[in-house]
């Protein structure tokens, strides 16, 4: 009877997948969102049985928590960590599908942005033979939009 083994070893490998669910429910934190939980625990299910902790201990279980929980932020948060530790989880959580990330914007690329406006405020003003002083540049530099102060000093765009 082929059919009854197969139906057995599906039902064996359905429970397997149950009690392995069951199991990573337990490192659910309570304040990640459905979506990120599902990510993570994809995470965590997909590298389980290779980090289950041997008899003795030895924090292997620990171990996958800290990797899933770096993706998890790295992807959610936009948390940054070490190149190589970052290069890891990447590579370990290759293939699982995330939908609707959140995109963010980095210190050094918002600061890149304000250099931009700030030279194209200075060119435009240099072809209008306006020089602006040292401490009218550093105004325009600490201030959160170059136009802003651009407009307060009257300058035409």
């Amino acid at each position: 009877m082929v059919g009854g083994d197969a139906a057995a070893a599906v039902e064996e490998l359905v429970s397997g997948v149950r009690q392995a669910t069951d199991f990573a429910e337990q490192f659910r934190s309570y304040s990640e969102s459905e979506k990120q939980w599902k990510a993570r625990m994809e995470f965590i299910l997909r590298y389980l049985p290779d980090y289950r902790d041997p008899p003795d201990g030895g924090g292997r279980l620990d171990q996958l928590l800290s990797l899933s929980m770096v993706w998890a932020n790295h992807l959610f948060l936009g948390c940054s960590y070490n190149k190589d530790l970052l290069d890891k989880v990447m590579e370990m959580a290759d293939g699982i599908e995330v939908e609707d990330l959140p995109q963010f914007t980095t210190r050094t690329s918002k600061l890149r942005q304000k250099i931009h406006h700030i030279f194209i405020i200075s060119y435009r003003l240099e072809r209008k033979n306006v020089t602006l002083t040292t401490e009218a540049l550093l105004r325009l530099l600490v201030l959160p939009t170059c136009r802003k102060e651009a407009v307060e000093m009257k300058v035409a765009f």
